[in-house]
């Protein structure tokens, strides 16, 4: 009998591509993202919340030896706590790798943290993909990674550009599923990982 969800929501979703190495940058063009979309309600009068600032409230740009050099460095709510510095871009997950949801209110109030391993399913697309719940800031859970967006089948190339409207997204949460608080670098590992726990990915009741 697979593991049952502590919870589970069905969502429209936006595009999150913080974690991202290129996610922002002094160049929107070259990024995966607008600038704007760093700022707290997407205006620049909002606190920034997407990269990393210096205590001048300047951006940290990544280095030569960084994965995308001149880039600003994205931060998320999952990090990988064998990596104490802050300013080390891999430190956190990278939304054009890996699979990842946003912890909802209701997953988090029934135990379920970041780090934690998730099934989503695309209704219309009749698609599932395993994730980890990757990073914070939008209670409802409607916003997924950049990786996790394409995996399930939609026509989405950065936070910039999209296709097609992202509707009838399921998301089955599994609290406590990552006590080890295990990071991935590479979407294989999550779904080896994700497989050994035999989460429930039966969704033939939506179909």
């Amino acid at each position: 009998m697979s593991r049952k969800a502590d919870k589970e929501i069905t969502v429209r979703m936006t595009v999150d591509v913080d974690g991202a190495p290129t996610s922002y940058g002094p160049d929107n063009s070259k990024a995966l993202d607008f600038e704007l979309n760093a700022h707290e309600g997407a205006k620049k009068s909002g606190a920034i919340v997407g990269y990393l600032i210096d205590k001048h409230g300047k951006p940290i740009i990544q280095g030569e030896n960084d994965p995308a050099p001149g880039f600003y460095i994205s931060q998320t709510g999952y990090v990988d706590i064998n990596n104490p510095n802050v300013t080390d871009p891999r430190r956190y997950v990278n939304a054009a790798e890996i699979n990842y949801t946003l912890l909802a209110k209701g997953a988090k109030d029934q135990g379920v943290e970041t780090g934690d391993f998730c099934v989503v399913h695309a209704i219309k697309k009749n698609t599932t993909v395993f994730a980890i719940v990757g990073d914070t800031g939008n209670s409802s859970g409607a916003e997924g990674s950049l990786a996790l967006l394409q995996r399930l089948g939609f026509k989405v190339k950065s936070g910039k550009s999209v296709d097609e409207d992202i509707t009838d997204i399921v998301v089955r949460y599994f609290a406590k599923s990552n006590p080890s608080k295990l990071f991935f670098f590479n979407q294989t590992d999550l779904d080896t990982a994700a497989k050994a726990l035999d989460l429930d990915t039966d969704f033939s009741d939506f179909h």
